[in-house]
């Protein structure tokens, strides 16, 4: 049994596709079990190899008995996480060097988060190529296809851009002929409803709240575009290759963002700032315009046409 463990949410699923795929190469006669949190069942259903996913939500949760041949430190630096794994007694366990645990490469600050991974696993033997990032496309049943889908959301204040500037992108775009649809989670249904109503779209045009994280994976995997600030919603337009603008604030898309080299997905940051104050938006996404974010509207749909 191969264990690998990455208690976190929906981009930091995303990103590590590529690590889990070279672990199920490396290791095809082995189960394959991912610990993290159950909710994310129905995204590691279209990866494709897991054998089994443990829940495990946090580092906080108690080490799963299992006594994996190999245990896989995909979520952090360590030790914490570490320690958990080492609490299912692997034979062997592959991750980054920390405290108490000489064996591994060293972690790197800056380092995309999808490299990061699979150079802890080259380090280890095990090839992972970076670039297999696709998820497997979800059935279009039930949700909306072809629509323009602007995420409104995000965990964390700093990342959260005005809710009137994404209004202002979407009324432009509905004139143009776009389908609008404006999601989130049910906390940000608020937001995401005045953002309907500031761009003149009905309120049937508002999904926050409404969506389960399946459906909300086949909606964008169906979608025409994305626009959303850097969150989960963005690593699965990349993994469904589905053209996306993504707004970057107090992380650079050098360590989170999409591939460069495919200009269907538009990376928009005005760079490091000094941080703003505590539980306001971050003075580098609030450079960013709705003309800037049109822009690069224009650039998706050349690339995706051409």
């Amino acid at each position: 049994m191969i264990v690998a463990l990455r208690a976190l949410g929906v981009g930091d699923l995303a990103t590590a596709v590529p690590a889990l795929r070279g672990l199920r190469a490396a290791y095809p006669d082995e189960e394959l079990v991912l610990a993290a949190p159950a909710w994310l069942a129905p995204l590691v259903r279209l990866i494709g190899g897991v054998d089994r996913l443990v829940d495990v939500p946090d580092l906080g949760s108690p080490a799963p008995a299992l006594q994996p041949a190999v245990a896989v430190n995909l979520h952090g630096r360590g030790p914490q996480s570490h320690r958990l794994l080492r609490a299912t007694r692997p034979d062997r366990l592959l991750a980054f060097a920390c405290d108490g645990f000489p064996e591994g490469p060293q972690w790197t600050d800056g380092e995309h988060e999808v490299r990061r991974w699979c150079r802890m696993l080259r380090w280890h033997g095990v090839a992972a190529d970076p670039t297999d990032l696709a998820l497997s496309r979800p059935a279009s049943d039930g949700v909306p296809v072809g629509a323009t889908v602007i995420h409104a959301g995000a965990k964390a204040p700093e990342r959260r851009w005005p809710p009137a500037r994404f209004a202002a992108v979407a009324r432009v775009l509905a004139a143009r002929g776009h389908r609008v649809v404006v999601t989130g989670n049910a906390a940000e249904r608020p937001a995401a409803t005045r953002i309907a109503a500031m761009a003149g779209l009905p309120g049937t045009q508002v999904l926050a709240g409404t969506t389960g994280l399946g459906t909300f994976a086949a909606l964008i995997a169906h979608a025409r575009l994305l626009i959303s600030g850097d969150t989960g919603a963005g690593h699965l337009a990349t993994a469904f290759g589905t053209p996306s603008v993504l707004l970057f604030g107090p992380v650079s898309p050098a360590e989170w963002g999409p591939p460069p080299e495919h200009p269907r997905h538009q990376a928009l940051w005005a760079g490091l700032r000094p941080p703003g104050p505590p539980g306001g938006i971050d003075p580098a996404l609030a450079e960013l315009t709705p003309a800037q974010v049109l822009e690069a509207v224009d650039r998706t749909a050349r690339h995706t046409q051409g």
